[in-house]
């Protein structure tokens, strides 16, 4: 069975479309998510561009300026939405972790 398009989100599209919370461009996008996850996360610049695309076609973000070629764009309504969808089903994973775990586990990077 096919998997439905942004029911969940990669950790790349979650990073990208939290960039997007402020106007920016692709190559912000490629600076912040690994400036804003420790070096954790990067995106690659084929699959970021794929991702806007996709992201404006479910008008989860719209471009706001064009010069050149660099496009500028935010995220809309329904694209925080998901993002506000994928940060509750991520906080359940750790909670339902906890359970397993129990409270006072503390993993390689830290406590949860």
């Amino acid at each position: 069975m096919a998997r439905v398009k942004f029911q969940t989100l990669t950790e790349q599209m979650f990073y990208a479309l939290l960039c997007l919370k402020e106007e920016c461009c692709g190559i912000d996008i490629l600076d912040r998510v690994p400036a804003m996850t420790g070096q954790r996360v990067s995106i690659g610049s084929g699959t970021l561009y794929t991702l806007l695309e996709q992201f404006l076609e479910a008008d989860m973000i719209r471009e706001t300026k064009v010069t050149g070629r660099r496009r500028s764009y935010i995220l809309t309504e329904k694209g925080r939405k998901m993002l506000e969808k994928e940060y509750k089903r991520i906080c359940a994973q750790a909670r339902d972790y906890r359970l397993i775990f129990g409270e006072d586990w503390e993993g390689e990077e830290g406590s949860i």
